[in-house]
């Protein structure tokens, strides 16, 4: 159904702007209005965008080196049975998306691959191919690269007007809380049982070989060099030097501030994630060609953001004549459920809704953060909470929506179709299970008005 029936998520961006601009209409605010707004807000979240295309781009480089690689195939050598092979595939993605989810897409797909070129195990591919997914399904919105905690944690990251209604919420108050932490544990051990027990076995395994695929990946060596100009493409020295430098700048860092908060500046991540790129591909020429090979993958988020930023600055700054504008009115609905008890599996449930229409963490939150966390502020909801609700549910869609599919099938050669029947089970079993626990732990959370920079 979403192969036939779903255009490309940049249609459902086009048309949020269309829907939004009507509805600030609606409300009585004038169409120059509308469109002064929109213009001007459009490349206000030009700095978040290109650190999401970062996230992507050094989660790739790293997990294509030849040292992961390495590990990728030590790790192919040790599950003895078909189903310990899906379960360890789970197991590593979703671990591994705690700490990128660009890296846990391509690292698992790699592993993947590695697992069914053993003659000694007749591992399902399709099976096992939905467990390398499930780190962006189930836990990477509640680890480090989570796209609205990172945003919130940095406050040049976020609008003027985003920032006076949530304040700067540190990582301390969001993805390591122990709620948020006890709700990625459980999704993972659900996760795991639940690639355990589905995967198949005997006469109903399907191999990459039965569906027609090669998983062995051609040795590429460098180039020849063929002049003297390009030798230092192919020398470690500028790696060495440029690696001495951010270690000597990141030793200072980490010392001069909370480790927690040093890590929760997004640039610092993506200046660690890229560095250790360059430093595991030794040679600038390997680096930049898993660049180039990481970039398509970007390409959504860089064209994409900028209408989330034009549509966010409808939402908020385009009013009528009683100064009230469409996240006025949306938060309105969100606190008419009068319930701060209510609220988390209220935004839960509306935020999986939406997050298969549109399926961006980040451009989704920029969406949706003004109204709901004005709501929270209404309601007396833990706003770190609120983050962590809008993280663990948005996730849930993606495990049926193709967007963020399409470069783990790229590099392991299926379509959405082969693995989709797998993932819509995971899907099925944590629905309940995330807006439950979503619900229960809001109530273990005190309620703190948002802090300024």
């Amino acid at each position: 159904m979403a192969e036939r029936w779903f255009p490309n998520t940049l249609v459902f961006a086009l048309l949020t702007v269309a829907v939004v601009a009507i509805a600030a209409m609606g409300i009585g605010s004038g169409p120059a209005k509308v469109a002064s707004v929109f213009g001007n807000g459009f490349w206000d979240l030009i700095p978040f965008t290109m650190q999401m295309a970062m996230v992507a781009i050094g989660g790739y480089v790293v997990a294509t080196s030849r040292p992961i690689q390495r590990v990728i195939t030590r790790l192919a050598q040790i599950p003895a049975t078909e189903r310990g092979a899906v379960a360890m595939v789970a197991t590593v993605s979703l671990t591994s998306a705690l700490l990128n989810w660009g890296f846990s897409l391509i690292f698992s797909a790699l592993l993947v691959r590695r697992l069914a070129e053993r003659d000694n195990l007749r591992v399902d591919y399709r099976a096992a191919s939905a467990a390398a997914y499930l780190g962006l399904g189930g836990s990477w919105a509640l680890g480090l690269s989570s796209s609205a905690a990172q945003l919130q944690a940095n406050a040049e990251s976020l609008s003027p007007s985003l920032l006076s209604i949530t304040g700067v919420i540190p990582f301390r108050e969001t993805i390591f809380t122990w709620q948020s932490l006890t709700l990625a544990a459980v999704v993972i051990v659900v996760c795991v049982s639940i690639a355990y027990l589905t995967a198949p076995r005997g006469d109903s395994v399907r191999t990459a070989a039965d569906l027609g695929i090669d998983p062995s990946d051609p040795v590429e060596d460098d180039e020849p060099r063929t002049r003297p100009g390009e030798w230092l493409e192919y020398s470690p020295l500028l790696t060495f030097v440029v690696v001495a430098l951010v270690a000597g700048w990141a030793v200072q860092e980490f010392a001069d501030k909370d480790p927690i908060v040093a890590i929760s500046a997004l640039n610092t991540y993506n200046l660690l994630f890229l560095t250790l790129g360059m430093l595991l591909h030794w040679r600038p020429r390997r680096f930049l060609a898993a660049v180039n090979k990481a970039v398509p993958a970007t390409a959504g988020v860089l064209i994409q953001f900028p209408f989330y930023a034009g549509i966010a600055a409808i939402m908020t700054q385009a009013t009528n004549g009683g100064g009230d504008s469409l996240s006025h009115y949306l938060a309105s609905a969100f606190t008419g459920v009068g319930s701060s008890t209510l609220f988390p599996l209220m935004m839960g449930a509306y935020s999986v809704i939406l997050g298969f229409l549109i399926p961006s963490g980040g451009g989704k939150w920029i969406i949706e953060a003004p109204y709901v966390m004005q709501a929270a502020n209404d309601l007396n909801v833990n706003l770190g909470w609120t983050v962590q609700v809008y993280n663990a549910a948005e996730a849930l869609p993606n495990l049926i929506n193709p967007f963020w599919m399409l470069p783990l099938l790229g590099v392991l050669g299926l379509k959405a179709r082969d693995i989709v029947g797998y993932t819509f089970l995971y899907l099925v079993a944590l629905l309940p299970i995330v807006l439950g626990l979503l619900t229960l732990l809001s109530t273990t959370l005190p309620y703190h008005p948002p802090v300024q920079p």
